[in-house]
């Protein structure tokens, strides 16, 4: 009673003028704090053992006087701040550290005193909000800018000064301190701290802009970043271990923003100290990256339940575009070294997981979010899951690039490969395939949650930076990491590097394209053989696929530039990438009119003469030469040419068959390996041409090729033989034609008879897609044919008359069943839900990917041509080049000649004096060849 009745005392003369005795009133309520913080924890424990009520009421109402006649002594101190007297300020300094260790201890047992608990927090934050006022009316009474100048230049402030300044700092880094402490325990204490939660945490904030940066000597800036860190953390693996165990049980929007806003709270202030204190945020900069991906990769997880979808549309809403501005202070502040920021670079992007096992867990995880919230700065290898939200958060970084300085553009343009090497995962590899995502789309003032398949995703984010290197420094590495990837060996990852050329292509201007496709057509003329062309695998044959998806999306006279670039009847090289660039689809029907007529001629021409010589010296030469170039070529060429050229009824005739049935005859009797690989080359190109122009089929040579094809697919010692398989999916394509085809039904035709036949032979077939084929073929027919006997062009063990789960019993009625449905079918699913085998599929397809596409990059080539930037530094005269290896060998063929010279030089002077004029003469001129020599020699070392 007496100490209460003191307080009262004392706070009645606090409202008065109190400059003269206020150091005592602040002696008087410091021994006071520490009298009632050592007895708060006395009186809890004698609650617990013996309750008495009356005592601990009175002893709980002098602790909420005594915060109210401290909150009262920082409001008098804020009207009049003690500044310049040595013995008052450590009294001040003692009482401010006093006042709020109360404050924190009365609220970290908030829990323990409900009886005053609401009281207590109300005259807390009284308390909070007058310290804070404190620091900030001193920080106002100090010229911060003539400090600094005099921690510059020693001895230019006076002691006064100097010790006005220390005592402001260290009231400020007590109260950062406490208030950072309270705010954590506040963090902690659920819903009913929430106004302490936001008072102490925006103090802390403000606090810390005190000064102009002279606080970071006497603060940890980066233990507070932590703490914020680690409350994010803690505050989603806490929503997670609610959601994910009330198993299907719904999570609305408004449940989840409720916990998602304090999470987003404590990443705004982080990034408010980061922005003040970049140096000292940097030092914790991979709790900072780890916290991020932690975000990213538990909204994926999110996404993947359908009753917390709506959590992940918040995730992606309100944490993921906080969370990257967090990870953009670090990457744009002025005060963090280059090689600091791509050390963040490194540590985020670079895929360091692929050498772990799909199954391993990492410190006993065994649930997708014990796998995700296991993670930290130490975690080597990353867990599969996490690599995920590091894909989200690599292409997050990419669309938002723009915000970005040009020389983070340039470092992460550096770490493009490092995103396919992420899609070369399996697991990445079939989420990204099946996986809708919850995206944040901003137009104009609004902004919205859109979901979407990831795949788009990847290609969106890519494409968006693309438009913003093209325009600094970054795009010399966007082009070469494009090219470098454009022979890429993992399916996935060369169709999103063609997609990327497609879209420059589109879009660039005309002098930049003309560019590109250069570099791409010296590109496949450096890896271009002799044979590559006829290797559906082969480098030559991927590029060819790849420049002509790629200008598929050019203008005309792009087109027309690269077949002009191609086109040399006197280079052998250019002939078989003329044919490579035809086989793959080279878009011949969307060049200029005139250069369509030249190559439909050339193309016809071609072809023509070779069905009219064929003669035994042809195929001789060819044989012998061990090259198809001659004899396949013009083949190889209509046949691709007849998919985007229009080629006239009398420009393929009845030769072609005659020439068919003759290449037939020579695989039957071929006894070399060469030319049965020829004429079973030939003859797949030949169906398809037969297949594409349908008047043959009205000729009357045409049964005598169905009579051939019967003997050499059925009939024939060829029918066993493994190089024709590769012929049937084409001869199933001619097959469909037939149906154009005037057929006699009655069991003596010989031709009918070889129809069947030759039908039966196909849908025996058991690989799935010769299956497929075979039934596509076998329904074009049937719509159109005149034949009513159709039952008999199928055999009764047909693959498709077989049951599906025994493979043993047979009959018609399931063939009839099975191809109704074929023909039936949807073309499409408009939407895909992907399920639970879908994606074991996929997971399983993406580890083959990956093994086959490690096999391939492990291939050391013996020569490996020049390094794809020398293409693009070839225009860039200070750059080094790789001279060709004749120039080297020819000057040291002069070398060792001059050497040779010297010494005849030498004996012609010993032997021959009296030619002594003639021979200073020589000696005078190889002086100077000399000297020449010497000066190329050396131009070709610095070259």
């Amino acid at each position: 009673m007496l100490n209460k009745t003191i307080l009262h005392v004392a706070a009645k003369y606090l409202k008065s003028d109190v400059s003269g005795c206020l150091g005592q009133l602040l002696a008087l309520g410091t021994k006071a704090s520490m009298w009632c913080g050592k007895h708060l924890k006395m009186t809890l424990i004698s609650m617990e053992e013996s309750p008495e009520e009356e005592h601990t009421d009175l002893f709980f109402q002098l602790v909420l006087d005594l915060l109210g006649f401290s909150a009262a002594c920082f409001s008098a101190l804020t009207r009049s701040p003690i500044l310049g007297e040595k013995v008052v300020m450590p009294i001040v300094e003692k009482f401010v550290s006093e006042q709020l260790n109360l404050t924190k201890a009365s609220i970290s047992e908030i829990k323990r005193i409900p009886s005053v608990g609401l009281e207590v927090l109300k005259v807390a934050q009284v308390v909070v909000d007058a310290a804070i006022r404190l620091c900030r009316a001193y920080s106002q009474a100090l010229n911060w800018d003539s400090y600094n100048l005099g921690i510059q230049d020693e001895g230019s402030m006076d002691s006064k000064k100097v010790n006005n300044v220390n005592h402001v700092i260290h009231i400020t880094a007590c109260t950062i301190e406490n208030l950072h402490e309270i705010g954590t325990l506040a963090a902690t204490g659920g819903g009913s701290l929430v106004t302490i939660l936001n008072a102490t945490w925006k103090g802390v904030v403000a606090l810390l802009q005190i000064g102009k940066g002279v606080l970071a000597a006497k603060v940890q800036v980066s233990d507070i970043i932590l703490t914020l860190i680690s409350l994010v953390t803690e505050s989603l693996r806490c929503a997670s271990g609610q959601w994910f165990s009330t198993l299907n049980a719904t999570i609305g929007v408004t449940e989840a923003r409720k916990a998602f806003l304090p999470v987003k709270f404590y990443l705004i202030n982080a990034i408010r100290i980061s922005c003040q204190y970049p140096c000292q945020a940097f030092t914790v900069y991979k709790e900072i990256t780890v916290c991020v991906s932690i975000i990213s990769s538990f909204g994926i997880a999110l996404s993947k339940e359908t009753h917390l979808k709506a959590a992940s549309e918040v995730v992606a809403e309100l944490l993921e575009p906080t969370s990257l501005l967090l990870l953009h202070t670090l990457l744009n502040s002025a005060e963090v070294e280059y090689e600091s920021k791509c050390k963040i670079l490194d540590w985020l992007l670079t895929d360091e997981s692929h050498s772990s096992s799909h199954d391993e867990e990492i410190g006993g995880a065994t649930t997708v979010m014990d796998e995700i919230f296991s993670l930290n700065f130490e975690t080597k290898p990353r867990a599969r899951t996490l690599m995920l939200g590091q894909v989200i958060l690599f292409l997050d970084l990419l669309k938002s690039s723009t915000d970005l300085e040009e020389d983070i553009r340039i470092g992460i343009s550096r770490k493009l490969g490092c995103l396919l090497d992420f899609l070369m995962d399996e697991y990445v590899y079939s989420t990204v395939l099946a996986l809708h995502v919850p995206m944040l789309f901003s137009s104009g003032s609004t902004s919205k949650v859109v979901w979407q398949s990831m795949f788009p995703f990847v290609l969106h984010a890519l494409k968006t930076f693309i438009i913003l290197a093209s325009s600094d420094l970054a795009w010399k590495e966007v082009e070469t990491f494009l090219l470098e990837n454009l022979l890429h060996p993992h399916f996935l990852c060369w169709e999103i590097i063609v997609e990327l050329w497609c879209f420059i292509v589109r879009h660039a201007e005309i002098d930049m394209v003309n560019e590109i496709v250069d570099k791409l057509c010296s590109l496949i003329k450096l890896i271009a053989s002799s044979e590559s062309s006829l290797m559906p695998g082969s480098a030559l044959r991927k590029m060819a696929r790849s420049i002509c998806m790629i200008i598929h999306c050019a203008s005309q006279s792009v087109i027309d530039r690269v077949y002009n670039s191609i086109i040399d009847d006197r280079s052998n090289l250019l002939s078989v990438i003329y044919i490579a660039f035809l086989m793959e689809g080279f878009p011949l029907n969307l060049m200029s009119d005139n250069l369509k007529r030249i190559a439909t001629r050339r193309i016809i021409t071609s072809f023509s003469g070779i069905i009219e010589i064929n003669d035994e010296k042809l195929w001789r030469d060819g044989s012998r030469s061990g090259s198809s170039g001659e004899l396949g070529a013009p083949v190889y060429a209509l046949t691709s040419a007849l998919q985007c050229l229009h080629i006239n009824a009398t420009d393929v005739n009845a030769k072609t068959l005659k020439f068919t049935v003759d290449v037939i005859h020579r695989y039957g009797s071929a006894l070399d390996s060469f030319t049965k690989n020829l004429c079973s080359t030939l003859l797949s190109h030949i169906l398809r041409i037969i297949s594409n122009v349908k008047h043959l089929y009205a000729s009357d040579q045409m049964r005598e090729v169905i009579l051939e094809l019967q003997n050499l697919f059925v009939k024939g010692s060829a029918a066993s033989d493994t190089q024709l398989y590769q012929c049937k999916p084409h001869l199933a394509s001619f097959m469909a034609g037939l149906g154009h085809m005037e057929i006699a039904e009655d069991e003596g035709s010989a031709n009918c008879c070889a129809i069947w036949e030759l039908y039966h032979m196909l849908l025996r077939e058991r690989h799935w897609a010769l299956v497929h084929l075979a039934i596509t073929a076998f329904g074009y027919f049937a719509a159109r044919t005149s034949c009513n006997q159709l039952w008999r062009f199928v055999p009764p063990d047909a693959a498709l008359s077989f049951d599906v789960e025994t493979g043993n019993d047979a009959n018609e009625e399931r063939f009839m069943s099975e191809l109704k449905a074929f023909l039936e079918k949807e073309v499409a699913i408009v939407v895909a839900e992907p399920c639970a085998e879908q994606l074991g599929l996929l997971l399983k397809e993406g580890l083959m990917l990956k093994e086959t596409a490690v096999k391939v990059s492990n291939i050391n080539l013996v020569d490996s041509g020049p390094d794809i930037r020398e293409l693009n530094e070839e225009n860039q005269p200070n750059k080094k080049r790789k001279l060709p290896s004749e120039i080297r060998e020819g000057m040291a063929l002069m070398q060792n000649g001059l050497k040779v010279i010297g010494e005849g030089l030498s004996l012609w002077h010993q032997q021959h004096y009296e030619y002594r004029e003639l021979q200073d003469k020589f000696t005078s001129h190889l002086s100077c060849l000399e000297e020449v020599i010497a000066q190329m020699v050396d131009l070709a070392d610095s070259g």
